[in-house]
């Protein structure tokens, strides 16, 4: 055995048995952690494919460096996010709103219960509110999204803001058209007629401009001749005709004593029978009540047939109110 150890050829022998036993255990636990060997060999056929790091096979084993573009550029093409446009199906449409729009042209509207002019009184609103309206009913009235109807008659309908406006999608933004803003609606007295029954135009400057100068002015007297021709449909201007006539422009003794601007129930002498009233506004409401139950409703819907019954002693009462109508026009 000594022999043999100092022989030359057994020494070789053995070196490359050692060699080739430590090579296939190094090949099978490169396979075992799933290693390409030929990252070992910077000049193989494969040598394009990804390689470890050096850090984890270690400075005795050389990187090349096409390989690592290689993996460089791969590793961009995994980790770099494609951000596409969604398709036209993403798009969220607007739905056009279940309400339109209308402005009120009063100055002061009144809420009610039920659409029609005798109904509970239960919220008022001034003059340039947008109110949301669901429908509009058969005798003219709108009914409020919230609950509650105004008369048409009162408020002007407003255009769409944006009707064809789309929501920008997920990517691309889209400029908003630009919002139109409605041009305030200004109503205009209108020229009054013998028809007791028809819309005047005015609001409560135009009857306080009336008013001025008289005993009338400064009792709230505007609103309550407006709600009246609201509500029973007695043109304003024929009101306040009736008014400043009977009451003799609110210096009469019933207009101070008892509040009663019309004359109610008046009978002449010491009219100790004629209406009496908390207020001078209340007078014009029970006017207002009066006029629509036995005189409009019974086809008493002119000046002149108003006449006939409201004050038949009288031949010149047609003319005088009417007078009083025109010039009161010509004021505003």
């Amino acid at each position: 055995m000594r022999r043999l150890i100092n022989h030359p050829l057994f020494v070789y022998v053995l070196c490359l048995t050692l060699l080739l036993t430590v090579g296939m255990d190094f090949l099978a636990s490169t396979k075992a952690a799933g290693l390409n060997p030929s990252v070992l060999n910077p000049h193989s056929e494969s040598s394009h494919a990804p390689v470890m790091e050096a850090s984890i096979l270690g400075p005795m084993f050389p990187v090349h460096l096409s390989a690592s573009k290689s993996v460089s550029k791969e590793m961009s093409r995994v980790t770099t996010l494609s951000i596409t446009k969604p398709s036209q199906n993403n798009k969220v449409n607007a739905t056009k709103p279940s309400y339109d729009r209308y402005e009120i042209t009063a100055t002061y509207l009144n809420v009610r219960a039920n659409p029609y002019a005798t109904s509970k009184r239960i919220d008022t609103k001034k003059k340039g509110t947008v109110l949301q309206v669901v429908r509009k009913t058969p005798n003219g009235w709108l009914q409020l999204k919230g609950g509650g109807y105004v008369h048409g008659g009162y408020a002007q309908h407003m255009p769409e803001i944006d009707p064809d406006r789309e929501f920008p999608d997920v990517v691309t933004m889209t400029k908003r058209p630009a919002r139109t803003i409605p041009t305030p609606v200004v109503t205009e007295p209108a020229k009054p007629t013998s028809s007791i029954q028809s819309d005047s135009g005015l609001s409560e400057e135009h009857i306080a401009q009336l008013f001025k100068g008289t005993a009338l002015a400064g009792h709230e007297l505007e609103e309550a001749v407006l709600e009246i021709e609201e509500e029973y449909g007695i043109n304003a201007y024929f009101t306040i005709a009736v008014m400043k006539l009977e009451s003799g422009n609110g210096k009469s003794r019933l207009a101070k004593t008892k509040n009663n601007l019309f004359g109610l129930n008046a009978t002449g002498g010491s009219n100790k029978d004629a209406f009496h009233f908390k207020s001078k506004g209340a007078s014009v409401e029970k006017f207002g009540q009066l006029l629509s139950k036995n005189y409009v409703k019974k086809g008493y819907t002119t000046v002149e047939k108003v006449a006939t019954k409201y004050c038949p002693v009288n031949p010149k009462w047609p003319s005088l109110v009417k007078g009083i109508m025109k010039s009161d026009y010509k004021k505003l």
